[in-house]
This record gives structure tokens, C-alpha cells and sequence, in this order.
């Protein structure tokens, strides 16, 4: 686990914002290609399932891990297990009648290894496509067809979960996690900004931006959201055999303006106007970066 200061981070915004993100974005792009590095050499696998909680950056990862692939000379795809999901109307329930998206059994767990057996032993199977809008999986079916040294890249929170894989033959699948595994802190150690609350930023971003979603809304799902990981996602994260911190130092900056500009929509009768204060206090402890700063590749870009 790392730990960068307020002092840290608002110096070096004050000295080269540009430096500052450059030297963020070449990190997680070392962590990529070693990963990519590593798997290469490691193992003649033809799956990377690659898994972790909310707003880790698990798509655009498995784009840039794709993308080394391919630079290596070999050829990859990818497939998201979102498109996976029962229909709707089938989704489990939480005890309080809300459908269970965090529970494993959400995914069609028969359908899933149906596609890896036939990848595996056919290189070719029909893949799934779910429609968000309608709650229900297309009818059609689009085939992919692997090529002999050919890889997938599997994205999902539950990517890693034991029931995902189990009676396939583990030689050939490697296992990544990715989450936010780094915190902000004063120059007293004191926890600023937690790992958790550096993804709840992300998601209440992207939530807005790309699900229509009230801040309001995004917090009142987090704490579901939170207990669906504490179950289903961080008990098989030992099971990775190579770990990626998808934390970038000046994130905090750049999503500074926008995020206050959020979280100022929450009133002070919501029950979620202390938390909201809380973090636009934390907020105005950094500098911020403007968004036509951020790189047209990174990670970032998922979540605005």
C-alpha cells in the first residue's frame, strides 16, 4: 500500500503540473507492461481474467493490456462479464427487495463456462450481449474465434471468484486484480482521502456523467456496493498472481473542481449532507488541475 501527502501532491502541482501527470501516467503504464511482461513469459495461457471493486479502472485497463499484447505480436480481445447478467427480472434480491448486481449469482454462471470451455478447446464460442437500457441479454449472439497463440482479456468484479473458472483447467488462465490501493494523507499520516472514498469519487464522476445518476443516488448504492465487495470480491483477490494499484497521484486535482461543483447539488436536509461536506473539505486541501490537462489515453478518462 502506498500513501502520497497533500504537501506532496500540491507541491508538485505548483512546480510541473505536466511533470507531475506524466510521471503518474508512465507509472501505471510500467505496471501494465510488466504485467503483460510477466504473463508473457510466465505462463502459455489463453485467458487473463482480470477482476476488482467499483471505479477501478478494470475497462480501460484491459484495453491497454490488449494493447501490449498486440505489441508483443500477438493478438487479444476483450470480454466484459457485465454481459453476462440474468435478465432483470431474474436478478437476485438483497434482503430489503433491491436487485443484487454485487451478487455473483447475478452472472449466468453455466453460460460463462460454457464460453471458456469452448474458447479453450474449440477457440471459438458465442458470446453474449447485455442491454443495460432493457435490463435484458440480445438475442443475438456474437461468435468470437481465438487464433492459436490468440488471448482474451475477461473484465469483471467478479473475475476472480472461485465459481467463475471452477471445473476448467486452470493452466490456462491467469489472474490479474486491480484496485485502488494507494491513500492520501496529511503530514501527520492522518487519512485524508481512503482508498474507498477514492472510488466513490470516481463512480459519483462517471455515474453522473454516463448513468444519469444523482450524487444523492450514488451514495445512497455505495454502502450495497461496499458489502457486495466485502463478500464477492476481496476474499479471491489472493488468488491473482499479479496485482496493479490503478491510483493516479494527481487524481484528486483533476477531479477537484467538478467534484465540489457534484457534491454542492447535495442539500442540507440529505442524509448524505455530511459526508458531502466532509469531502469538499478534503477537496479544498488540494490544488486543482484542469481537465484539458489529462491525457487523451488515460485511465482517467473512464470516469469523466
Amino acid at each position: 500500500m502506498a500513501y502520497r501527502t497533500l504537501n506532496e501532491i500540491n507541491k508538485s502541482v505548483a512546480s510541473d503540473v505536466g511533470a507531475f501527470i506524466e510521471s503518474a501516467e508512465d507509472g501505471f503504464d510500467r505496471s501494465v507492461s510488466s504485467l503483460v511482461g510477466n504473463f508473457i513469459s510466465d505462463c502459455d495461457c489463453d485467458i487473463v481474467l482480470l477482476a476488482g471493486p467499483s471505479s477501478s479502472g478494470k475497462t480501460t485497463t484491459a484495453g491497454k493490456i490488449v494493447q501490449k499484447i498486440r505489441e508483443s505480436g500477438r493478438t487479444a480481445y476483450t470480454l466484459s462479464l457485465d454481459d453476462y447478467y440474468h435478465n432483470a427480472a431474474d436478478i437476485p434480491l438483497t434482503k430489503k427487495g433491491v436487485k443484487d448486481f454485487e451478487n455473483v449469482n447475478a452472472l449466468d454462471i453455466d453460460l460463462i463456462h460454457q464460453t471458456f470451455s469452448n474458447l479453450i478447446e474449440n477457440r471459438k464460442a458465442e458470446i453474449p450481449e447485455f442491454d443495460f437500457m432493457s435490463g435484458t441479454r440480445k438475442k443475438e449472439m456474437k461468435t468470437l474465434e481465438l487464433g492459436k497463440n490468440d488471448v482474451i482479456i475477461v473484465e469483471g468484479i467478479h473475475a476472480l471468484n472461485p465459481i467463475i473458472t471452477q471445473g476448467l483447467d486452470e493452466n490456462h488462465i491467469y489472474k490479474v486484480y486491480i484496485s485502488v490501493s494507494s491513500r492520501i494523507t496529511d503530514d501527520d499520516g492522518n487519512v485524508v482521502f481512503s482508498k474507498r472514498n477514492l472510488r466513490l469519487i470516481r463512480r459519483m464522476i462517471r455515474d453522473y456523467h454516463y448513468r444519469n445518476t444523482s450524487v444523492e443516488k450514488t451514495f445512497s448504492q455505495w454502502p450495497e456496493v461496499l458489502k457486495g465487495e466485502d463478500k464477492y470480491i476481496f476474499p479471491f483477490e489472493k488468488n491473482a498472481r499479479f496485482r496493479i494499484d490503478s491510483f493516479h497521484s494527481y487524481e484528486s486535482c483533476l477531479f477537484r473542481n467538478e467534484a465540489v461543483e457534484l457534491l454542492n447539488t447535495v442539500g442540507e436536509d440529505s442524509r448524505f449532507y455530511p459526508l458531502a461536506t466532509e469531502l469538499k473539505n478534503d477537496f479544498s486541501r488540494l490544488s486543482p488541475i484542469d481537465l484539458s490537462k489529462l491525457p487523451d489515453n488515460s485511465l482517467l478518462r473512464e470516469f469523466i
